[in-house]
């Protein structure tokens, strides 16, 4: 077989793989569960429930054939995986999560009628809550794993399916548990969640993400003085002190060496919130204000010590030595600082022979990156798995009138199909 051309067996299966199968599986995934799978980062914020959309995926492998259980940490938070095994040979991961994060304002989302969760089709595009992150990925990790399934054929090793509760706030009841807790260790892991690039219109591909860069979320603590509104000039108000410290915060250099491979941003702050003032008090400058940081592009050799250093220098030269006015930089309570992963070497698995069904597929060979946002793959990376990131999201997320493109989609479970009959030597 040349490397150069598919198979019999390949161009079979990715005959299976239509827009309109990807389509049904897609909205049907977009609605299942929500909004209560909608899981915010926030720790001060319940947690999603994926048990609904978590009953669908089971079934929809079980038809496969996957032996499939559905571990869970916490009641309503199961965890899905299905095994098939072959013969001798490495276990291969296909993975996504089931949560995704909540729809705050609905009436921003005039692209599906102000229903977030109707996945509604615009040329080639398809909006909805999930389309991008992540439900339009898992369709088309679905749909591969179904083609691949229907055909009657051998495997030399294990293909595994792995769908997580909790990605979007780290993974603690999700992949976390499933490595730390129920033992999952396979030899290679592809998650599929958004890497394209090239927008709606125009040349685009998708990327291979053999890294991730990593976050963690800051409070800064502003203390002042408390004063009426009628004689600012006597209070030290610690909203206009944390004001003059914005621009610094958003403009600072932070401490590490470069690496091989660097996130879209660099090291650098993300300011989400600013709060300050008391209700009933409208007639008082406030004594406390807060920022809340998050700190994105961390890479490899950044730790939660050198990020919170680093933060402290700036602070200190802002607002270090005002009389009446202090501050404290800490870990925002209940959140959890995520190091940047090593890469993934080009001349691995599964980074190899994915690279090798893109350029059959694409007609050139996919970058390499690395991602910025927070998957699976980092908890996978950390256990040591060869895991990568792989998916037709764009790796750009929209809040409101969130999309996927829908050539990507049905290219990308195509290069999922062909690329598991390789790693696997599917005969």
């Amino acid at each position: 077989m040349s490397k150069n051309s598919l198979t019999v067996l390949e161009q079979k299966v990715i005959k299976k793989i239509t827009e309109e199968s990807w389509l049904d599986l897609a909205t049907d995934l977009i609605r299942c569960g929500q909004p209560a799978s909608g899981n915010a980062l926030d720790p001060d914020l319940p947690n999603g429930e994926e048990e609904a959309i978590a009953h669908m995926v089971a079934g929809e492998l079980k038809g496969m054939g996957f032996k499939v259980e559905m571990p869970a940490k916490k009641v309503g938070r199961p965890n899905v995986i299905g095994r098939i095994k072959g013969s001798d040979g490495p276990s291969l991961m296909i993975n996504d999560h089931l949560d995704t994060y909540p729809v705050v304002e609905p009436e921003k989302w005039d692209k599906t009628n102000y229903d977030p969760y109707n996945a509604t089709k615009h040329g080639n595009q398809l909006y909805a809550r999930g389309t991008s992150d992540t439900r339009g990925n898992l369709a088309s990790a679905l749909l591969a794993l179904r083609a691949v399934t229907s055909e009657k054929i051998k495997l030399k090793g294990e293909l595994i399916a792995c769908f997580t509760v909790d990605e979007e706030r780290d993974g603690t009841d999700g992949s976390v548990y499933m490595v730390k807790e129920k033992n999952l260790n396979p030899d290679y892991s592809i998650t599929a969640e958004p890497t394209a690039w090239g927008g709606a219109d125009g040349p685009w591909g998708m990327s291979i993400s053999t890294a991730n860069s990593g976050h963690c979320l800051i409070e800064i603590d502003i203390k002042g003085t408390k004063g009426h509104i009628w004689r600012p000039d006597i209070v030290s108000n610690p909203i206009l002190e944390a004001g003059r410290l914005l621009s610094d915060l958003e403009n600072m250099k932070f401490e590490y060496v470069p690496d091989k491979f660097m996130g879209h941003t660099p090291p650098m702050c993300s300011v989400v919130r600013i709060k300050g003032g008391l209700k009933g008090e409208i007639q008082f400058s406030p004594d406390t204000c807060t920022i809340t940081l998050a700190v994105v592009g961390i890479i490899p050799g950044m730790t939660l010590d050198t990020v919170l250093h680093d933060i402290n220098k700036v602070v200190d030269s802002k607002i270090g030595h005002q009389n009446n006015i202090h501050a404290e930089v800490r870990q925002l309570p209940g959140s959890l600082f995520v190091a940047g992963t090593e890469s993934v070497s080009s001349d691995e698995e599964p980074v190899n022979t994915l690279s090798e069904v893109y350029k059959i597929m694409r007609g050139e060979f996919p970058k390499l990156n690395r991602k910025n946002a927070f998957n699976d793959t980092i908890r996978f990376r950390e256990a040591g798995i060869k895991a990568i990131t792989f998916g037709p999201g764009e790796d750009g997320w929209a809040a409101d009138n969130e999309w996927i493109s829908i050539p990507k989609s049905i290219e990308a479970a195509k290069i999922y199909a062909v690329t598991i009959l390789r790693l696997l030597k599917a005969s």
